[in-house]
C-alpha cells in the first residue's frame, strides 16, 4: 500500500443506522473534501482551524447528496497525523456509498484493513504494541478485557518495555566502547551494576511472560465443558447461567446430540459455557457422534463441570430395599475418576443438581460420598451464583486489581520469551567473565526482541500480518 495516497473508509459500522462517519486522510484530504462541502454558512473548509465542526451539505456538483457535519483535523493533529477529514451523513447504505463513491471519484483510494492505525503507526503518534491495543479494545467484550486493552493503548505495557531497553542499551553502549579500548584493559561499564541492570530485567522479564497465562484467557475467554449422563440437567444448568432459554431441555434422555455453545461476562471475566451430549452407552449413531465430540470438547475445555443427578433413582435390581449412599452414587464416583484420570490437569467441579428433591438426611450423606461438591438445583436457579463465584476463583485476578501490565499478545509473548533466553546468556557471561565482545552479540540480540515489540525494529511482512487483522476503516 502507498501511504502517500489520500484514503477513504466507513469508519463506522457496515449497514443502515441513524448517523454514519466516513473517514478521509492524507495529504490531500482537506484538498479533496474542500470543493465537495458546501457549508450552511458559506464558509470554504480548507480556510477553517483545525478541531472544528462544520453543517453544510455534500455536493455532486449541483446534485445534494445530504446533509452532514464535517470534523477538520489539520496537519499532524489527527488520529494518523496527516490532515484528516471525518463526514458524518446519514446512516442509510444508498448515502455512506454515494459519498463514498464521489470521494473515490475525486482522488481517493478506498483504505485497506488497519491502514488508519497503521499510518498513526509510521508517523510517530504510537508505537506497534499500542497499534495492536486498538485491535484488542474494538474485540474487548468483557470488562477485563477492555481494561487491559486500554491499559495498553496509554502505552503501559511500551514504557516498561521502553525503560528496560533503554537502560541495557546504555550499558551496550559502554561495553561497544571497551571494544574500541581493548588493548587499554579498560571497563567503562560497572559490572556490579550491570549485573543489578539484568537481575532486574529478568525479573520483569518473567514476570509479564507469566502474565500471558492470565492476559491470553482474558482476551479469549475460558472454555468450560458441562459433562455428564443424558438427562441430569446439562441444559438446564446452561439456560440457568445465561438466564435465558438457550438449550432445549426435555426429559428425554439423549435430547442434546451435539455441542452448545454461549459466552458470558462473570467477574468482567468472559466464560464459554459448552453443553455437551450425555455420556452413556448408546446404539444411536448420532447420538454416538455427539458423545464422541464432548470428549474433543472436554480436551480443549479449561475447566470441566461435571454435572449428576442427586436424586438418582435406586437401582432396579433392589426395589424394596434403601441402599447406603455411598453405593447409590458409585456410578457417579467412578465417571468422576475416569475424568480426573484422563484429564489430571485440568479444574474439575463436581456439581449435585436437582438438591431441592433431597431432605437434610440424604443432603448429608451425599456430601459424605463425594468430597468437593457443588449443590445445586439448576431449575430453581439455586447455587448458581455460587457456581458463578466457583469458576471465577479459577482465575487469578490479582494483577487485574492491581492494574498491573498483562501480556495478552502472542507475538509479545513470544519476543519476550527471546528476549529472556538472550538476557539469561548476558547473565551467564558476566557470572563467566566472558569477553566483551561476545556479551555485546547477547545484548543486540535482546535490545532486537525489545524493538519488535513496541516497532522500532519491523519488517514490512510483520506489518502486513499484524493489520491484516484489522477492521477496514480503523
Amino acid at each position: 500500500m502507498n501511504i502517500q495516497d489520500t484514503i477513504v473508509a466507513l469508519a463506522s459500522p457496515a449497514g443502515a443506522g441513524a448517523i454514519a462517519v466516513i473517514r478521509v486522510s492524507g495529504e490531500k484530504a482537506i484538498q479533496v473534501c474542500t470543493p465537495l462541502f458546501k457549508s450552511v454558512s458559506g464558509k470554504i473548509l480548507s480556510e477553517q482551524k483545525t478541531h472544528t465542526i462544520h453543517l453544510g451539505h455534500i455536493m455532486d456538483g449541483k446534485r445534494t447528496i445530504d446533509e452532514v457535519l464535517v470534523s477538520l483535523f489539520k496537519g499532524s493533529n489527527s488520529y494518523t497525523g496527516e490532515p484528516t477529514v471525518e463526514i458524518s451523513c446519514h446512516g442509510s447504505s444508498y448515502i455512506q456509498q454515494e459519498i463514498i463513491q464521489l470521494l473515490l471519484r475525486s482522488g481517493c483510494r478506498a483504505a485497506k484493513a488497519g491502514e488508519f492505525t497503521l499510518r498513526s503507526f509510521i508517523n510517530g503518534k504510537m508505537d506497534l504494541s499500542q497499534a495492536e491495543a486498538v485491535a484488542d479494545l474494538i474485540a474487548s467484550d468483557n470488562e477485563a478485557a477492555h481494561q487491559i486493552a486500554m491499559q495498553q493503548m496509554r502505552g503501559g505495557f511500551s514504557n516498561e518495555i521502553a525503560q528496560l531497553r533503554q537502560e541495557l542499551l546504555n550499558f551496550a553502549s559502554l561495553i561497544e566502547l571497551e571494544l574500541d579500548f581493548s588493548e587499554e584493559d579498560v571497563e567503562f561499564a560497572d559490572r556490579t551494576q550491570f549485573k543489578e541492570l539484568i537481575a532486574r530485567i529478568t525479573k520483569v522479564l518473567k514476570r509479564l511472560i507469566d502474565s500471558f497465562a492470565i492476559g491470553n484467557v482474558i482476551k479469549n475467554g475460558i472454555p468450560v465443558a458441562i459433562v455428564g449422563e443424558p438427562n441430569v440437567g446439562k441444559s438446564t444448568l446452561l439456560n440457568a447461567l445465561l438466564n435465558e432459554e438457550r438449550a432445549i431441555v426435555s426429559d428425554i434422555a439423549g435430547t442434546t446430540r451435539d455441542t452448545l455453545e454461549d459466552e458470558l461476562s462473570i467477574g468482567g471475566i468472559g466464560f464459554r459455557f459448552i453443553d455437551t451430549a450425555g455420556i452413556r452407552e448408546t446404539v444411536d449413531v448420532i447420538e454416538g457422534l455427539g458423545i464422541k465430540k464432548t470428549f474433543e470438547k472436554i480436551k480443549q475445555a479449561q475447566v470441566v463441570v461435571y454435572l449428576f443427578d442427586a436424586a438418582l433413582p435406586e437401582k432396579p435390581s433392589l426395589p424394596s430395599a434403601s441402599l447406603p449412599e455411598g453405593e447409590k452414587y458409585s456410578s457417579v464416583i467412578v465417571e468422576i475418576e475416569k475424568i480426573k484420570n484422563q484429564f489430571p490437569q485440568k479444574p474439575l467441579v463436581i456439581i449435585a443438581n436437582k438438591v431441592d428433591q433431597l431432605n437434610e438426611s440424604a443432603i448429608s450423606n451425599l456430601q459424605s460420598s463425594i468430597s468437593n461438591l457443588h449443590l445445586l438445583s439448576a431449575k430453581n436457579n439455586l447455587g448458581v451464583d455460587e457456581l458463578k463465584a466457583k469458576l471465577l476463583e479459577f482465575v487469578n485476578t490479582g494483577a487485574l486489581r492491581n492494574d498491573e501490565t498483562i501480556v495478552t499478545n502472542s507475538r509479545h509473548y513470544d519476543s519476550l520469551l527471546k528476549a529472556l533466553e538472550e538476557i539469561e546468556k548476558v547473565q551467564y557471561g558476566l557470572d563467566t567473565s566472558l569477553s566483551g565482545d561476545l556479551m555485546a552479540i547477547d545484548i543486540r540480540e535482546a535490545l532486537y526482541h525489545f524493538g519488535e515489540i513496541t516497532g522500532q525494529v519491523t519488517n514490512d511482512e510483520l506489518l502486513g500480518n499484524i493489520f491484516a487483522n484489522f477492521c477496514i476503516g480503523k
